[in-house]
C-alpha cells in the first residue's frame, strides 16, 4: 500500500476571548463617539479642534482593531498575548478618557449672545472667540478661561455685557477643555489683540489658570494685566504678596464645586483689597449656561438673575479698572 504523506498541522488560532474583547472595546469605543458626537456636536465643531481630533483617532484604532480582530490569526507566544491584553487595556482607558473629556455643550441664551450687531461684533477663531465693541473698545480688554471641559461659547451671555460697556473679550477655546493645556493662550490673544491694559479671569480650573498668568503679566510694561476676574474660583497657592493686580472674586452661595469654604479660604491667598461678591442663590454652573453639572449644588434663584449679578459684578470691576 503506498505511503500517503501525513496532512499538514492546523496552526492554533488566536483565543477566541481575545478577538471577542477586543471587539467589544472596538465596539465600545464606536458608541462613545457616537454618543460625543450626538450630545455635544455643537461644542465638537466649535470647540479647539484638539477633541475632534482625539475622536478621529479614535475611529481610526477602532477600525484597525476590529479588522484585525475579526481576521483568523495564528497562535501568538505568550509574550506577544501579554502584550494584545495590554493594548486592550489601554484601550479602554482611552475610551474612558474620551468620554470624560466630552465638552459641556453652550446652551441658550449663549449661543443667541454669540450673534454680531450693531454694539458688538462676534469672531471665531481655531482657539478664541472676540467679542469687539463697536469703535474697537476702550483700550481695557478682558481674556477668559473657561470651566473644565465647558464650551467656549457658554460664557456669551454672561461676557457679552463687558463688549457692550466698551472692553474687548477674549474667551479662549482650551485643548481638550483643560485650562492647563491653555497657559499660553493669554500671550497669544496679547499679540493678536490690541489693548493698553487686560484683566484675566476665568470660572473655575480657569480661574486658577488665569490667576497664574495675571501674577506673571501683571508688571508688563505694554499691556499689564491690571486686574484678575474669578468667576467661582481661587488660585492654586499664595499669591497675597506677589500679585499686584486688582482682585474681584465673584462666588455663589450654592456652590457644590467651588464652595463657600473654599472661597472664604482664598481670602489669605490673594491681596488683602481683594474684593469678594457672594451671588446668594447661585450654584457653579450658573457662571455659564451649560446645563447642569455633576456635583454642583442646588440653586434657589433664577438662573437669569445669578447671570445679571454675575455680569454686573464683572462690568463694575472692568469699568472701575479702565478709568
Amino acid at each position: 500500500m503506498p505511503n500517503t504523506p501525513d496532512p499538514a498541522p492546523v496552526p492554533a488560532l488566536a483565543p477566541t476571548w481575545l478577538r471577542v474583547a477586543t471587539l467589544v472595546v472596538a465596539a465600545a469605543a464606536v458608541l462613545v463617539v457616537a454618543w460625543a458626537c450626538a450630545t455635544a456636536w455643537g461644542a465638537v465643531v466649535h470647540g479647539h479642534p484638539a477633541y475632534a481630533v482625539l475622536l478621529a483617532l479614535t475611529l481610526v484604532g477602532t477600525v484597525v482593531a476590529g479588522v484585525r480582530a475579526l481576521r483568523r490569526r495564528p497562535a501568538r507566544p505568550g509574550w506577544r498575548r501579554a502584550g494584545r491584553v495590554a493594548l486592550l487595556v489601554v484601550g479602554a482607558a482611552w475610551i474612558v478618557l474620551v468620554a470624560w473629556l466630552r465638552p459641556f455643550g453652550a446652551v441658550e441664551p449663549a449661543l443667541a449672545d454669540l450673534r454680531s450687531d450693531d454694539a458688538v461684533t462676534v469672531t471665531e477663531g481655531a482657539t478664541r472667540y472676540v467679542l469687539t465693541p463697536a469703535g474697537g473698545g476702550d483700550g481695557t480688554a478682558v481674556f477668559f478661561q473657561p470651566g473644565a471641559r465647558v464650551d467656549a461659547r457658554a460664557y456669551a451671555a454672561v461676557l457679552r455685557p463687558l463688549a457692550e460697556a466698551g472692553h474687548t473679550v477674549v474667551v479662549a477655546k482650551q485643548p481638550l477643555g483643560i485650562a492647563f493645556l491653555a497657559t499660553g493662550a493669554f500671550d497669544d490673544a496679547r499679540a493678536a489683540v490690541d489693548a493698553d491694559r487686560w484683566v484675566v479671569g476665568g470660572h473655575s480650573l480657569g480661574g486658577t489658570v488665569a490667576a497664574m498668568a495675571a501674577e506673571t503679566a501683571d508688571d508688563d510694561a505694554e499691556a499689564p494685566a491690571a486686574g484678575l476676574l474669578l468667576f467661582a474660583s481661587y488660585p492654586a497657592g499664595d499669591m497675597s504678596g506677589t500679585l499686584t493686580a486688582a482682585v474681584a472674586s465673584v462666588s455663589g452661595s450654592e456652590d457644590g464645586l467651588a464652595t463657600p469654604a473654599k472661597i472664604d479660604a482664598s481670602r489669605a491667598d490673594l491681596p488683602a483689597d481683594a474684593a469678594f461678591t457672594v451671588v446668594e442663590g447661585a450654584g457653579h454652573a450658573y457662571f455659564g449656561d451649560y446645563g447642569p453639572q455633576p456635583g454642583d449644588g442646588t440653586p434657589t434663584i433664577s438662573h437669569d438673575d445669578a447671570r445679571a449679578q454675575i455680569s454686573g459684578a464683572a462690568v463694575a470691576f472692568v469699568d472701575g479698572l479702565a478709568r
